[in-house]
């Protein structure tokens, strides 16, 4: 998907929020309700078989898209297209915006300046409690910016990159990032990126050997749990951290298994 700036003169002053789902039914009535202060409330949802969309539906001033999942930058490229506004707040399900935070985004989008995107930093919340470490102290994403001058990076399908076109800032305060709740989701959640992953592997040629099989899960592991002090957030780090290099090891187990398959 190209950059929309030849859009820009249409795009109105105000706020579209925009979030992704698939089967977020314990999140999305809070996710939405967060976001209340926007000007519009857009959901494209990759065919959720749980409530999801009918709780959404509840709501009456919240869009509701069905589309087939590809990737993450796809799916994100495809939202950005259906808003109305030129600022875009994009989040997940699992975010929350305080107070504090709400009140700065509507001052940066109220005001006049050269500024066309920026990241927030977000506190990691492992079962409702701060996760302080394990890489997680220095979290950053791009969550707020102009829909003329951004748009993300089609070849990183997971952990996407939002593409920028001008200049970007900090914002002040936090985002909440409830993301871990339970062991099992979050393994679900990093064996699906691990799958996804590897196709970025595959797309740029990688040819998985013992190194990738066995030596980047270990160090996957050890770097964020020493250097990165997983050490100190106990056993919520280790499992953290174990759970973020088992995506590593199976990331080169799915690229082998794709290699093979062609």
């Amino acid at each position: 998907m190209e950059n929309s700036s030849s859009n820009s003169a249409k795009l109105e002053k105000g706020l579209s929020a925009l979030i992704i789902t698939f089967n977020e039914e314990s999140n999305i009535k809070s996710a939405i309700e967060n976001l209340a202060f926007a000007d519009e409330i857009i959901i494209i949802d990759s065919y959720s078989t749980d409530a999801t969309v009918s709780i959404a539906s509840s709501f009456e001033n919240v869009k509701i898209i069905q589309n087939n999942f590809i990737n993450y930058a796809d799916q994100r490229n495809f939202a950005i297209s259906l808003a109305s506004f030129s600022w875009i707040l994009f989040i997940d399900a699992d975010e929350r915006i305080n107070p504090a935070l709400e009140e700065e985004i509507k001052t940066i989008i109220q005001k006049e300046n050269s500024i066309v995107a920026y990241e927030f930093n977000r506190t990691f919340l492992f079962n409702k409690e701060p996760l302080h470490f394990s890489g997680w102290q220095t979290d950053k994403i791009y969550r707020l910016f102009r829909k003329e001058n951004c748009f993300y990076d089609i070849n990183k399908i997971v952990h996407e990159k939002l593409i920028v076109n001008g200049k970007s800032a900090v914002v002040k305060h936090k985002l909440m990032h409830y993301s871990y709740t339970d062991f099992s989701p979050y393994k679900r959640k990093m064996i699906q990126y691990g799958k996804m992953k590897a196709i970025e592997e595959l797309n740029k040629g990688t040819v998985p050997n013992i190194f990738h099989f066995y030596i980047r899960p270990v160090y996957q592991f050890l770097y964020q749990y020493i250097i990165r002090l997983g050490i100190f957030d106990g056993k919520k780090g280790i499992i953290i951290c174990f759970l973020n290099a088992y995506s590593v090891y199976i990331r080169f187990q799915e690229l082998k298994k794709l290699r093979s398959n062609n």
